[in-house]
């Protein structure tokens, strides 16, 4: 489920990483309803052995480790195994698979630059930066302060989408969206079957240039195909429904260091 959170997010880094002139700040927040009798069933007996003694035991011996001085030097000195404590810290406590999905999105856009933060979760704190000059996009991971390099995926075999443009239209910030319906094969193979809720009163943001620069061929023929700019996208999997809902789209000055590598950040290789 986290590797197609992934996905998700990267399909929006993509798209408002190669914005032609718009600059400002954009809210989305992001929800998780699990559908699947098999998950919901393992999420109930997770939930009963997170509830016994025993693991409570467990949890609050490791949360005074943490506040230990001791601990909490060496961990200030060991920003990744801080960061991995911490997951598994919420893992642990959050046995509802949803509550390790990010709450919410923050985009900062300028030009061709773009930085996404992910609020919640699992992934809290992580970043998505995209350098639009150079051509590079970089996964951030603040808690442990490491960053890596995403690959492109432009080589990744795909079959093109089935797009279908319905009547159905929702107002979302005042902007009127159209439904559009898209059947397409995820990376893993499996398929993804998500709706675009697109509106054409936002002139800032050109999906149509977009899709001329696009060379991942299934995600550049959903922006061709596309009239406007997406402010909601459900998504429906096997497992559950996945929404992300554009909450607030504000334009403003963006300070250009927004779009830097953080200093003293360690890369890391998948």
């Amino acid at each position: 489920m986290k590797k197609l959170v992934l996905v998700l997010v990267m399909i929006f880094a993509v798209m408002v990483g190669r914005t032609q002139s718009f600059e400002g700040v954009i809210h989305f927040s992001m929800k998780m309803e699990i559908t699947d009798p098999k998950i919901k069933a393992q999420i109930e007996e997770a939930k009963k052995k997170a509830a016994d003694p025993a693991n409570q035991a467990k949890m609050k011996e490791m949360e005074a480790k943490m506040k230990d001085p001791q601990m909490k030097a060496l961990l200030e000195q060991n920003p990744q195994m801080k960061a991995q404590m911490e997951a598994m810290m919420k893992v642990m406590m959050g046995s509802d698979p949803s509550a390790m999905m990010p709450t919410g999105i923050v985009v900062k856009l300028k030009g061709t630059n773009s930085l996404m933060s992910m609020q919640g979760g699992i992934m809290d704190k992580n970043e998505i930066l995209r350098v639009g000059d150079k051509d590079m996009t970089y996964m951030i991971n603040n808690p442990a302060k490491t960053y890596m390099v995403m690959k492109n995926q432009s080589n990744v075999p795909q079959k093109t989408p089935k797009i279908t443009k319905t009547s159905e239209t929702q107002k979302i910030l005042n902007y009127t969206c159209t439904k559009y319906l898209i059947e397409q094969t995820g990376f893993d193979g499996k398929s993804l079957n998500t709706n675009y809720w697109a509106t054409t009163e936002i002139k800032d943001i050109d999906l149509k240039a977009i899709a001329k620069q696009q060379a991942n061929q299934g995600q550049a023929f959903i922006y061709a195909e596309i009239d406007g700019v997406p402010l909601k996208v459900e998504t429906t999997t096997p497992q559950g429904n996945i929404i992300m809902e554009c909450t607030e789209f504000k334009k403003e000055s963006v300070p250009a260091s927004t779009f830097t590598l953080p200093a003293g950040y360690a890369e890391t290789k998948i």
